[in-house]
């Protein structure tokens, strides 16, 4: 396994930061868990989940509206993923671990599963932040091109063309593809997972594995028969993994954004952790209150990857916290507008890299 150091001795600055974070909860006398906001949210959320489902299964509209329903579907898919797997996936949505552990397997009801997002995302991807084989979410290879140290082919010179109709079927690939590849290998990336299946962990594994393929194309099939449900979950899916992919991308695969080299046996990271968090992400549109409903907070990438145990609902007031203590500091803090800027600054750095 290849070794990853951060070489950077910048402690300060995050204690610094951390001490800030840490005055604002005291002073304010809240927690850093999840509130009646997040709870309310989820139970829109989920309502609107059966709703949907309920009305294309039992109650199928004509097909016009029934597509339209079947893209809201799948944006519903993706905003449970944003705003309630994600914080229990992170231990952040609720003081209550077993509240957070429940959040977490909405993914499962959904799809994916749990305990590999946890290995994936919360262990690789926030540990190993846009380095290469480390970090599995910069890698789309041999689709894309999305650093400098990925190999290249002549079709990556289209890429910021073909890119966001690519990004349609990776919700797909993750459910019915790369889950596998995890069960199977117990890799993620080229690193082994720290930690290892239990048996409930593969009697979970399949139980909702099965019962997501018998929920959204079994029973559809044998209500509304085969064509209308492949039709329909084609849309759903297609709209779930392009939601998802677009906002993640925007966080690190945008422009001035720093990439890592694998240099096996050891890799040195010259900045320290924190740091190299802020040179590898980006936010954007964070003026938007309706931006961070319904990505749950995922605009202020800078402050999750910070602060990750910390409910996204805090994010839009420690923003300014860290954009201050980042200038005193003098760390450049990479920030967008709006979201059609940072998806124009995503397409043009994936048109450098391609050509």
């Amino acid at each position: 396994m290849n070794q990853i150091r951060f070489e950077g001795r910048n402690a300060q600055f995050f204690s610094t930061l951390r001490a800030r974070i840490d005055a604002y909860f005291k002073d304010n006398n809240i927690k850093s868990s999840g509130n009646w906001k997040l709870y309310s949210k989820t139970i829109i959320l989920g309502l609107t989940l059966v709703g949907l489902y309920v009305t294309l299964v039992f109650f199928t509209p004509a097909t016009a509206i029934a597509l339209g329903l079947c893209a809201l579907l799948g944006v519903n898919f993706a905003t449970i993923g944003f705003n309630v797997m994600h914080d229990g996936a992170h231990g952040s949505y609720s003081s209550k671990p077993w509240v957070n552990k429940m959040m977490a397997h909405s993914l499962n009801l959904m799809g994916g599963n749990a305990f590999f997002w946890n290995q994936k995302h919360n262990v690789a991807h926030h540990s190993y932040t846009n380095i290469e084989g480390a970090d599995e979410d910069i890698d789309i290879s041999p689709y894309m091109r999305v650093n400098n140290y990925q190999p290249k082919y002549w079709f990556h010179r289209f890429q910021h063309i073909y890119g966001l109709l690519l990004y349609c079927v990776t919700y797909l690939m993750w459910i019915f593809y790369q889950d596998f590849v995890k069960y199977f290998t117990g890799k993620v990336g080229d690193r082994d997972m720290k930690v290892k299946f239990s048996l409930m962990d593969h009697i979970t594994f399949w139980v909702t594995k099965l019962g997501y393929i018998a929920l959204f194309i079994g029973f559809p099939i044998y209500y509304v028969g085969l064509a209308p449900t492949l039709i329909g979950y084609t849309v759903v899916s297609m709209t779930t993994g392009f939601v998802i992919a677009v906002v993640f991308q925007l966080a690190h695969v945008v422009e001035d954004v720093t990439f890592i080299e694998k240099t096996p046996p050891i890799t040195s990271v010259e900045a320290d952790w924190a740091t190299h968090q802020i040179q590898t992400t980006a936010n954007f549109g964070t003026k938007s209150k309706f931006l961070a409903w319904m990505l749950g907070g995922l605009n202020f990438q800078v402050e999750h990857h910070l602060f990750p145990k910390i409910s996204h609902i805090h994010y839009p007031k420690l923003n300014q916290i860290v954009r201050e203590t980042c200038e005193e500091f003098k760390i450049t803090y990479k920030e967008f507008p709006t979201m059609l800027s940072a998806i124009h600054s995503h397409l043009l750095h994936l048109k450098h890299i391609g050509a």
